[in-house]
């Protein structure tokens, strides 16, 4: 039996249920489409509207409301993830630029993977992927990276996050995927999105866990600075730069043994 709440906030609730709804959807929602998702009348949901679009985390169209990137701006001006941003974008625009190719980094967001950060192809062609780009986890390269180097608690925890959404999973076939994946150091796959992109993934590591997923989606051609091997060395080489210089940021976050023990005795 669900327990009732000791605090009641509605007006917050509802507009939480808003852009809870608003996120998950794949196109734009009308009022009236939000009114009978929700199972609220037409003028609750007119005023937080209005309140949402005025501060500018939804915006409203012929088609119907959909989500800003506010939130996404909100989330990526967090410490961890400004700090894992700006030490990646330095290794990734030197990757981008060695092997001809754009780059992106992504990390886990509920039971997708977004991408945080991007570097372009600096030739005259190539395929990019947009920073706050979302798909689910088992069905990217980057997500399946994600997925794989994680304990065995935390990755059940993702996967229920996925089978939640409702998107099947073929748990056997994907449990193999993985672990291909962990015995290789990473994965190389067909684009799901586009017919002649080759997506190689690896881990940005953190104490043998995944804290990000490195991409490339190779685009072979004459504008391929150098084939697809040396790209997938090239790869696994910005991702253990990139790991390497987090590692004292980490390091300097986790709190030491015994340090709680030591402030109390100190007092």
């Amino acid at each position: 039996m669900a327990t009732k709440s000791r605090y009641q906030a509605p007006a917050l609730k509802k507009g939480l249920e808003i852009l809870e709804l608003l996120a998950a959807a794949s196109a734009p929602l009308t009022m009236s489409d939000i009114s009978v998702a929700l199972e609220r009348s037409i003028s609750e949901i007119f005023r937080m509207l209005q309140v949402l679009e005025e501060h500018r985390y939804i915006v409203r169209s012929e088609e119907g409301y959909r989500l800003t990137n506010r939130l996404f701006a909100l989330s990526m001006g967090q410490p961890p993830v400004r700090d894992l941003v700006s030490t990646a974008i330095p290794v990734m625009e030197g990757l981008a630029r060695r092997i001809g190719q754009s780059c992106h980094l992504a990390v886990v967001s509920g039971a997708e993977m977004v991408v945080i950060a991007g570097v372009d192809s600096p030739g005259l062609s190539g395929f990019a992927v947009r920073v706050g780009y979302r798909r689910p986890l088992h069905r990217s390269a980057s997500g399946r990276i994600l997925l794989a180097f994680q304990s065995p608690a935390a990755r059940a925890a993702m996967l229920e996050d996925v089978r939640a959404t409702g998107d099947a999973v073929d748990l056997p076939a994907l449990t193999a995927q993985l672990d291909a994946i962990i015995a290789e150091g990473g994965g190389t796959s067909p684009s799901p999105v586009l017919t002649g992109i080759i997506d190689l993934s690896v881990p940005v590591l953190s104490l043998n866990v995944a804290r990000a997923a490195l991409t490339i989606p190779f685009v072979d051609g004459p504008g391929a600075r150098v084939g697809l091997d040396e790209s997938q060395g090239a790869l696994r080489d910005a991702a253990e730069a990139i790991a390497d210089q987090l590692a004292p940021v980490l390091r300097d976050a986790t709190p030491r043994p015994y340090e709680d023990e030591e402030k109390e005795l100190d007092a």
